[in-house]
């Protein structure tokens, strides 16, 4: 964090009464083997790519936006703490419950300090487009992990708004915009999907006279698209001729203020769930998860290795449609997953392979690349997080396998982290299935995605002793 900058890690209740937390201090997790079958109903934070979003249009609309669901990990608070510098007005009036006011598209303010965006690599790329679309010169700058963390995937596709670029070797922050008042419209087709890229360029495209257009060669997760409409942007997709997406968004709408919903994050949704379905005789519900079918990779997946897993009460709330989820604990096989379905699941794999792991037969999970740029190299830490512990590993090209042991991995190792949430988390849930203990480098950094997770997994019986 620089020194000066916009912190986004308080005990205290700021200036605006909004809640926010401590700076982590390392704490280092034992877990050992689940004495009895996990049980219960739960709830999981709000979705976080839905909650930057939010917070972010919320800002740029003119009027009085009211969210509820809102996940407060570290975060998410990281992007209201921005968004306030940059002139929005981003009250807490409750627990998940918060009160946005926007000065509307092309209004925002330079802001007097650098921004930072902490752990988040979906909030500064997002909050790239937004600033090199204005007419404005900022610094973004994050925690450790997220230094080390490339942009330029964003900053080459941007600059071609008119917007420049300073940051570290390799596009790293801090990063440094002097964006413009009048950008370019942008016409991009993404080389690898991302939904973070495509949101960057869409957002930038608010702020600019005609039409932006995104090609991507496979449909990624679509929550930017879907918030557009529902602040009142003119947005169209398409299908394109090689089998991707063609998004086309119309420049300087009048974005007016709408309530937003988030429901239960289907990433954060996925640690319990793989959980129940691993540890013996177990039956857990989850309720209000998100279901929008470009975040559903992983429901998929499981139910193609064998889990019993149950969407039940499905509707539809704040524009995204959203279930319960019943899951009883299964005997899973090993299974094949097709590069086009990594989109949906790119933040599950870690936890995937250690169900993987846990079933017969082997698992190929194909066209994973995009894992090397996520919190840390998230393939290279989830081959070791399995090798570690007596699971047999091999990456192909792009592809990820792994030897499942039938319901016995060995266990025993030490799983270094990185500073990224979930493989802390999917290490956890190793633990609970495991011969021998697995002992967790540092689970501090699970505030990010998913406050109080060990005490929410304890609850349905998980055992955690921090």
């Amino acid at each position: 964090m620089v020194s000066g900058g916009l912190t986004c890690r308080l005990t205290r209740r700021n200036e605006q009464g909004m809640t926010q937390q401590t700076t982590p201090s390392h704490r280092p997790l034992r877990v050992s083997r689940a004495q009895a079958p996990l049980s219960g109903s739960i709830r999981v934070p709000g979705d976080k790519s839905i909650s930057h979003r939010a917070l972010m249009f919320a800002s740029l609309a003119k009027g009085t936006t009211h969210i509820s669901g809102l996940l407060e990990g570290e975060d998410v608070l990281c992007t209201a703490a921005a968004m306030r510098a940059l002139g929005a007005d981003a009250v807490q009036e409750g627990p998940g419950q918060w009160r946005v006011s926007g000065p509307g598209v092309g209004q925002l303010k330079e802001p007097d300090n650098v921004l930072d965006m902490g752990n988040s690599g979906t909030a500064a790329r997002l909050l790239s487009g937004i600033l090199a679309s204005h007419g404005m010169t900022s610094v973004m700058t994050g925690d450790a992990s997220l230094r080390r963390r490339p942009m330029k995937r964003v900053m080459d596709p941007l600059a071609g708004t008119g917007a420049t670029f300073l940051a570290r070797e390799g596009g790293r922050l801090p990063m440094a915009i002097r964006g413009l008042a009048d950008p370019k419209p942008l016409d991009y087709r993404l080389p690898v999907a991302s939904a973070q890229v495509k949101s960057a360029v869409l957002l930038a495209g608010l702020n600019a006279v005609g039409e932006t257009r995104v090609e991507e060669p496979v449909a990624t997760r679509d929550h930017t698209e879907n918030m557009l409409r529902h602040f009142g942007a003119d947005v169209s997709v398409e299908k394109a001729p090689d089998g991707g997406r063609i998004i086309r968004l119309q420049g300087r709408p009048n974005l007016v203020a709408r309530d937003v919903v988030v429901p239960g994050d289907p990433s954060s949704a996925a640690f319990p769930l793989v959980a129940a379905l691993l540890v013996a005789g177990s039956d857990i519900t989850i309720f209000g998860v998100g279901l929008n079918p470009l975040r559903t990779g992983l429901f998929t997946t499981l139910q193609e290795m064998g889990a019993q897993l149950e969407i039940l009460n499905a509707r539809t709330e704040g524009g995204e449609p959203v279930g319960d989820l019943r899951v009883r604990a299964s005997a899973l096989k090993g299974v094949e997953v097709p590069p086009e379905r990594a989109p949906s699941m790119i933040d599950e794999y870690p936890v995937l392979a250690v169900a993987a792991a846990y079933a017969s037969g082997v698992s190929r999970f194909c066209g994973v690349e995009e894992l090397r740029v996520k919190e840390s190299d998230r393939l290279a830490a989830t081959i070791a997080l399995l090798e570690n512990n007596g699971v047999r590993t091999a990456v192909e090209g792009n592809d990820m396998v792994v030897y499942g042991t039938a319901g016995h991995i060995p266990g025993g190792g030490k799983v270094e982290t990185h500073m990224d949430h979930r493989l802390a988390m999917s290490a956890s849930v190793m633990g609970l299935v495991a011969e021998k203990p697995v002992e967790i480098d540092d689970t501090s950094f699970i505030e990010t995605s998913f406050p109080q997770y060990l005490d929410l997994m304890n609850s349905i019986g998980a055992g955690f002793v921090a």
